[in-house]
């Protein structure tokens, strides 16, 4: 592939800076930088969709439009992929190796608005792929150096065949914000199809400062399409790249940059003094600290220097500073041995900013274990987090799991400890609550990672035990709470009185798809059929039979939408097959979450009170303003009742307490006075209203004189997951 066509604190960021003894990234093998070229190959016939480069000991990082040309998809398709497979050529010691990398992280290109790319945009933002091994051959070389990209920098990049005669000489010309725009030597090779994702290589400072995302190509010829002749005022041997402070700045939230601090160890920093005095303390002669060296070397995966001269307190001090991992990787070495030198490096670690809770061996385990989980009950980490967290001020974003993770290692542990005890950490009771959802292996696999993780940290393993049993007592309540059974239904208008649907089951472990949301659209008729073809394919229900809870997502103008009134019309059927009469229809609009995050933490607190939060009822006497000022901090109620006739004052009121993060609203879709429905809900209790409204629409269907009401309930589990919604993406909706 081309690179992408277009038409017409600055400095080292400490990364890969060797500090005495510990060398934190090689120098490139052999003086050859193509070695950490990768080649994307296309999957449908295996010719060069673009280049990459290697970040890490089985991660590649190269440009999402790259992914997109080796899928066969638009250059600027903005829907993530998922965790496809991608064929990719590795430089290895001996040689190239073919293999597949999985898309773990997708940062679609992007324009400066945030919208869609379109061809003739000059540049654009984003546009970034993670790709990891599955199966890393240890033949890879080490990271290269990164470093910031600066003007009138000299760099090299290479096609995506990694051939070295395809090197293309270049010069950045201007650093404009986000994009550097590099110029091509007039001799040699000029930057092309199959440059993007490219590394740029700066000879002088041996390292990486960005990666190649497009070329200005001279404008073709209109009545041919082939190249135009030769034009003094054509642009030449233009091109564009990402700087890599941009790429920090993209990928540093997810996590991924588990590398170094990209401040410069300060020697008069007090934290710098005490660890390099704690260092020669715990480790005062020679010999000790050559093997604790060696071996905190190779638990970090970094070269080292002499294998008899010990590394002063100083370097060790700074390598403890700069490796996140590092504190984690020396306490686990220290707790091999006799004393309480372990204890006092993770208090020690307590004061390092960049220090974080697990060792580079404890994060891969870990991380390999939820990778290897079934997909339906990874996704309902983020609903353990919320149950083994109660009282966090804000929930960790469950969107990617390395970006959970690594909120997760910042958090402190509970309070749960006695006098003098280590507390649990908040990763270790997020896990145990995990752990208790699992089959068997996987549950005692995930214990005994725990448990090596808390003797390592020195947490008692009884309080350890104590998180087990809130665990376990959890797992009860969400086994009782999640016998019924959910269809979620994601409905987006597509044209006049049609929709797309996307449907998902939840039998409780979490949403499995049940169709791809992309058959087109659907009268509500032929959408009615849909929902039903899909419940009557689920398995009997067994014991007390409870139908099953239909959740309709929509966006905030279509809370009224009326599913529940939507019937399934076939001609010489017995039934009619009215959706909000045979099941509990509910209505949920993530959208307006997402817009307020802060009141999530709300949402949460209300919902965990369902049963002993109170009621409110608003009419039209109530103001939106005045409404906010009096829910936005009552977090006991639970539930609000809105009998307020059809217009625009009752959509800003339900618009408003489902922001707040009100889990529970109720109203009437048509009343134009006070609402029979809605007084007829007042009588039911919060957690039995969907089966309420059910019996409502019935009655209402049989007798509409007696219930002359239209219910629509809005109902907001937080313990339940959703899933990830495709329907309401921005490029759908454009």
């Amino acid at each position: 592939m081309e690179a992408a066509p277009v038409r017409r604190r600055r400095g080292d960021t400490g990364l890969g800076v060797a500090m005495g003894w510990f060398l934190l990234a090689p120098p490139t093998p052999d003086g050859v930088p193509t070695r950490h070229v990768v080649t994307v190959r296309r999957t449908d016939d295996d010719r060069v969709a673009g280049a990459g480069v290697v970040v890490g000991a089985d991660t590649l990082l190269t440009c999402a439009h790259v992914v997109n040309d080796a899928l066969g998809l638009p250059l600027f398709d903005s829907r993530d992929p998922g965790r496809v497979a991608v064929p990719v050529e590795l430089r290895g010691k001996t040689g190239f190796r073919q293999d597949y990398a999985i898309l773990e992280h997708w940062i679609p290109p992007r324009s400066a608005n945030g919208g869609r790319v379109v061809n003739g945009d000059a540049t654009w933002l984003g546009d970034l792929a993670l790709l990891r091994l599955e199966t890393p051959s240890g033949e890879l070389p080490a990271p290269p150096r990164r470093t910031a990209m600066s003007q009138d920098q000299r760099v090299q990049a290479w096609h995506g065949s990694g051939n070295d005669a395809t090197f293309a000489d270049l010069t950045v010309t201007l650093l404009a914000g986000s994009v550097g725009y590099v110029d091509g030597a007039p001799t040699g090779m000029a930057v092309g199809p199959g440059y993007s994702g490219s590394p740029l290589w700066s000879p002088q400072l041996n390292a990486v400062v960005g990666l190649v995302a497009g070329a200005f190509l001279p404008d073709p010829d209109p009545g041919s399409g082939a190249v135009a002749p030769y034009n003094p005022q054509n642009m030449a041997r233009r091109s564009w790249a990402i700087p890599w402070q941009r790429i920090e700045t993209e990928l540093r939230p997810l996590g991924v940059l588990d590398t170094l601090s990209p401040e410069t160890i300060d020697p008069d920093d007090p934290v710098f003094a005490a660890v390099a005095d704690l260092v020669a303390d715990l480790l005062p002669s020679g010999n000790p600290r050559v093997e604790c060296g060696l071996r905190l070397a190779r638990a970090c995966g970094v070269r080292h220097g002499s294998d008899v001269t010990p590394p002063t307190p100083e370097e060790f001090a700074s390598f403890l500073l700069a490796h996140p991992r590092a504190p984690a990787a020396l306490s686990a070495i220290l707790r091999r041995q006799p004393g309480d030198g372990a204890d006092r490096v993770l208090a020690a670690a307590g004061a390092i900013p960049a220090a974080k809770l697990l060792t580079a061996q404890e994060y891969v385990e870990l991380r390999k274990r939820l990778r290897d989980m079934d997909p339906g009950l990874l996704g309902r980490l983020p609903e353990t987090v919320r149950a083994a967290l109660p009282h966090l001020a804000t929930f960790p974003d469950g969107s990617d799991l390395d970006m959970l993770l690594d909120q997760l290692e910042s958090l402190p542990g509970d309070g749960g400890s006695g006098a003098g005890e280590r507390r649990v950490p908040a990763l270790l009771r997020v896990m145990e609550y995990l752990a208790v959802l699992c089959p068997e292996p996987s549950q005692a696999e995930l214990r005994l990672w725990t448990r090596g993780v808390a003797s390592r940290l020195g947490v008692a393993l009884a309080a350890l035990d104590e998180r087990r049993w809130d665990a376990q007592a959890w797992a009860r309540t969400v086994r009782e709470r999640s016998a019924r059974v959910r269809v979620l239904v994601e409905v987006k208008q597509a044209e006049s009185d049609r929709h797309r649907l996307g449907i998902w089951c939840d039998e409780g472990s979490g949403p499995q798809r049940m169709s791809t949301g992309s058959g087109g659209s659907y009268s509500p008729s032929e959408a009615a059929r849909e929902v039903l073809r899909v419940i009557d394919s689920l398995p009997p229900a067994t014991g007390d039979f409870q139908p099953p809870l239909i959740e309709v997502f929509v966006d905030r103008d279509s809370l009224d939408l009326p599913v529940d009134e939507w019937e399934a019309q076939v001609p010489g059927e017995l039934v009619r097959g009215v959706l909000g009469v045979e099941f509990p229809v509910v209505v949920h609009c993530p959208e307006l979450l997402r817009r307020h995050k802060r009141f999530e933490p709300h949402w949460h607190t209300r919902w965990s009170r369902l049963d002993s939060g109170g009621p409110l009822r608003v009419d039209e006497s109530t103001d939106p303003v005045r409404l906010y000022a009096r829910l936005v901090n009552q977090l006991d109620t639970v539930r609000v009742s809105v009998d307020v006739p059809p217009g625009r004052q009752r959509d800003g009121i339900v618009q408003t307490c489902l922001a707040l993060g009100i889990p529970v609203v109720v109203w009437d879709r048509g009343s134009e006075g006070r609402s029979h429905a809605v007084k007829h809900m007042t009588d039911v209790a919060t957690r039995h209203l969907p089966d309420g409204v059910l019996g409502y629409r019935a009655y209402a269907l049989a007798d509409p004189s007696a219930f002359p009401g239209q219910p629509v309930l809005a109902w907001a589990d937080a313990d339940r997951t959703i899933p990830r919604l495709q329907l309401t993406e921005p490029q759908e909706s454009s």
